[in-house]
């Protein structure tokens, strides 16, 4: 484990069974819910994701058997409460893709964070529409496609200055009653020169030398998406 308590890392070798557990799109799912909202019990899990509560009593004891969660204090003894162990968990990349399915798992953690983003876009609009969010956010909220050519050590060193501005910002924030929950994700992702755009049902106007937008401007989401349950997942780039 990493030493900062709220942050897990996974070693692919001696975490295999752990990786494969998070695999599963529900206990991403489950794992996000209780990281954005605080502890649950399953009953409530299965409000939220359309589940029986069944299945996500079963999830639930899954992820606690490889320690991304725990029991909470219960309200009262009639049915458990699920806490998160950890806010993050991330993993080196170079040893996810020297690991036996280390690749897959890096795939679906990905998969996930799109759709977690896709479904925040639908929600911040939403938000905005219904006037939750007063207009003093919308000047800053959006999203910002750049696509500048760095070295492995220039992207390392953006994904290191932009996690510890985030902690920064975060600790100044804690006790500001204007704070909000403010979902930011980052990618960093190098492509090849030369090679042809790869088709992706999840992304169907993809392609080369594709927009390059900052601001406001936001990609179509799906229609009644909710933002719940992102992963909060991390690849650390080989650290």
């Amino acid at each position: 484990m990493d030493s900062d308590p709220s942050s897990r890392v996974l070693d692919p070798e001696q975490d295999s069974a752990a990786l494969k557990a998070l695999t599963h799109p529900l206990r991403l799912t489950l794992l996000g819910l209780l990281r954005q909202h605080g502890p649950a019990t399953a009953s409530e899990l299965a409000v939220r994701t359309g589940e029986s509560s069944a299945s996500t009593s079963y999830h639930l004891r899954v992820l606690a058997k490889y320690a991304f969660v725990a029991e909470a204090e219960h309200r009262d003894g009639r049915e458990r409460r699920w806490k998160p162990v950890h806010s993050v968990t991330s993993w080196s990349n170079a040893a996810m893709y020297a690991a036996p399915g280390g690749r897959a798992a890096l795939e679906v953690s990905r998969r996930r964070q799109t759709e977690h983003l896709l479904a925040t876009v639908a929600q911040h609009e939403d938000d905005v529409a219904q006037g939750r969010l007063g207009e003093e956010w919308q000047a800053h909220s959006g999203i910002d496609d750049l696509m500048p050519r760095l070295t492995p050590e220039s992207l390392a060193e953006l994904r290191e200055t932009f996690r510890a501005k985030t902690a920064e910002l975060t600790a100044r924030d804690a006790d500001d009653p204007r704070a909000e929950q403010v979902v930011v994700l980052l990618a960093g992702l190098p492509l090849a020169p030369g090679t042809p755009p790869v088709a992706d049902a999840a992304a169907p106007d993809a392609r080369a030398g594709g927009p390059t937008a900052a601001g406001p401007d936001l990609p179509e989401a799906v229609a009644g998406a909710r933002a719940e349950g992102g992963p909060a997942a991390s690849d650390e780039g080989g650290r």
